[in-house]
C-alpha cells in the first residue's frame, strides 16, 4: 500500500457495558489479530460464520495526535491557536449555500440529518462534505477517466492553502471558514485524500484488514473531523480519545453500508469492495459478483457482512451520548437512517447486485421521530 503510516491490528473489547468499550484495556492491546478469523467449510458443505465480534482490526494511525490538536477547539483559552481568516460575509453565505446544494444532491441521508443541527454546525458539515464529494467525483465520477493521478497531489496542495487561509475558489472558502471556526486538523483531510488515492490503483481487497484501512481513510477520517463540530459534552466523563474512537466506528459503519448498498454499481465499474478471502469462504468469487446472480451462498455471505456493519454501528452509538446534547438528535437520526439501508437490503432478499436499497420518505420521517424520542434525556436511554 502507498500509506506512509504504520498499520497494525488490535482486537477491541466489547460488551453490554458502554464503559467497557469506551475505556480500552491494556491487556487487549497485547493480543494481535490479522483481521477476521478464517473459517473452513466442513465436509458437509455448511456455510461458515465470520467471527465479527472476536477480532476488530484497528489502525494505529497516530490518532491521538489529532485528538490532542483538535481538542484545542473546546479550550477557549487557546482559541487564538486557530488561524482566524476574515472573509466577505456575502461571499461566505453564497459559499455555504453551494456546499448545501452539493450535500443535498449527493448525500440525501446526511443532508436530512444536517437539517436537525444548529446553523453553524449545518454549514460546517456542508463545507466538509462538499470538499470530500469533489474529490470523490474526480476519482469515481464520469470525468474520472480524464484525470491524471497527479490531480490528487494538486488537490493536497490546495488543501494546504485552505488551511493557510488562501482558498482557491468559493467552495474552498467555506472550508477555510469552517477550519477557522472549529480548529480542525489537516491530518485527517490528508488521510481522506490518501483513501481516494487507493481508488486510483486498487480495486480488490484481499481481507477485511485491508478493507478496514480503506474505510478508515475515506470515512473514519470524517468521524474524526466532525467531533469538534458536534462538540464534546462538558459533563462527559470519558476520554476524548474514546469519543473519537466511537466517531471512527461511525464512519467505518457508514462506509461498510455504502459498500453493501452499491455492490452491483461498483461491479459495473470493475470494482469489488468485499474481502476476497471471505468471498472464497462462502464458495464465491469475482465471477459471481459480475454475473449479478443472487444465490443462497450470496445471501448467507451478505448476512454476515450486514452483521459486521451493525456491530460497528453498535460501537458508534455508545459515543453519541458523550457529545453536545444538541448533536444527539441529528447523529442518532443519521445512524438509524443508515442502519435502515441494511434493512432494505434484507427486504430485497439480499439482492444488492441488481437492486439499490432505498429508504422511503415516510420511513425516514418515522425514523426521525424515533430518533428524537431516543435523544431525549430519559433515564436508561443510550442518549442520556
Amino acid at each position: 500500500m502507498c500509506s506512509k503510516f504504520s498499520v497494525s491490528t488490535t482486537p477491541c473489547n466489547y460488551g453490554a457495558n458502554d464503559a467497557r468499550f469506551l475505556h480500552s484495556k491494556t491487556s487487549v492491546a497485547r493480543k494481535r489479530a490479522q483481521g477476521i478469523k478464517a473459517h473452513k467449510c466442513s465436509s458437509s458443505g455448511a456455510i461458515p460464520r465470520l467471527s465479527i465480534k472476536e477480532f476488530i482490526p484497528h489502525t494505529d494511525l497516530r490518532v491521538h495526535e489529532i485528538v490532542e490538536r483538535q481538542s484545542q477547539a473546546n479550550n477557549l483559552a487557546r482559541q487564538d491557536a486557530c488561524r482566524r481568516v476574515e472573509m466577505n460575509p456575502k461571499l461566505l453565505e453564497e459559499a455555504y449555500k453551494r456546499c448545501r446544494n452539493i450535500c443535498s444532491e449527493y448525500a440525501r441521508t446526511y443532508y436530512l440529518a444536517s437539517l436537525l443541527m444548529t446553523k453553524q454546525r449545518q454549514k460546517a458539515i456542508w463545507a466538509i462534505y462538499a470538499w470530500g464529494t469533489r474529490i470523490d467525483e474526480m476519482v469515481d465520477g464520469p470525468n474520472a477517466v480524464y484525470m491524471s493521478k497527479s490531480f490528487l497531489d494538486r488537490w493536497e496542495e490546495r488543501l494546504e492553502d485552505i488551511f493557510d487561509g488562501r482558498p482557491y475558489d468559493i467552495l474552498d472558502a467555506a472550508l477555510t471558514d469552517t477550519v477557522s471556526n472549529f480548529c480542525l486538523d489537516i491530518k485527517s483531510f490528508k488521510e481522506m485524500i490518501e483513501g481516494m488515492r487507493m481508488d486510483t490503483w486498487k480495486s480488490r481487497y484481499k481481507n477485511f484488514q485491508e478493507l478496514y484501512l480503506y474505510c478508515y481513510y475515506v470515512a473514519g477520517t470524517t468521524g474524526i473531523i466532525t467531533v469538534p463540530v458536534m462538540g464534546i459534552a462538558a459533563e462527559s466523563s470519558v476520554s476524548a480519545k474514546s469519543i473519537y474512537n466511537a466517531a471512527i466506528h461511525f464512519g467505518i459503519a457508514n462506509q461498510l453500508t455504502n459498500i453493501l448498498r452499491d455492490v452491483g454499481e461498483d461491479a459495473l465499474r470493475g470494482r469489488i469492495y468485499l474481502p476476497q478471502d471471505e468471498l472464497e469462504q462462502f464458495g464465491l468469487s469475482d465471477d459471481d459478483v459480475f454475473a449479478r446472480k443472487v444465490s443462497d451462498n450470496w445471501r448467507e455471505f451478505m448476512k454476515e457482512q450486514i452483521a459486521r456493519a451493525r456491530f460497528y454501528y453498535s460501537l458508534a452509538e455508545q459515543g453519541i451520548s458523550h457529545l453536545d446534547k444538541a448533536s444527539h438528535w441529528p447523529l442518532g437520526s443519521s445512524l438509524l437512517l443508515y442502519q435502515n439501508i441494511l434493512d432494505a437490503i434484507e427486504n430485497n432478499d439480499y439482492d444488492n447486485l441488481t437492486k439499490r436499497a432505498r429508504v422511503g420518505k415516510i420511513k425516514k420521517l418515522l425514523i426521525l421521530s424515533r430518533a428524537y424520542k431516543k435523544a431525549q434525556p430519559v433515564p436508561g436511554s443510550i442518549f442520556h
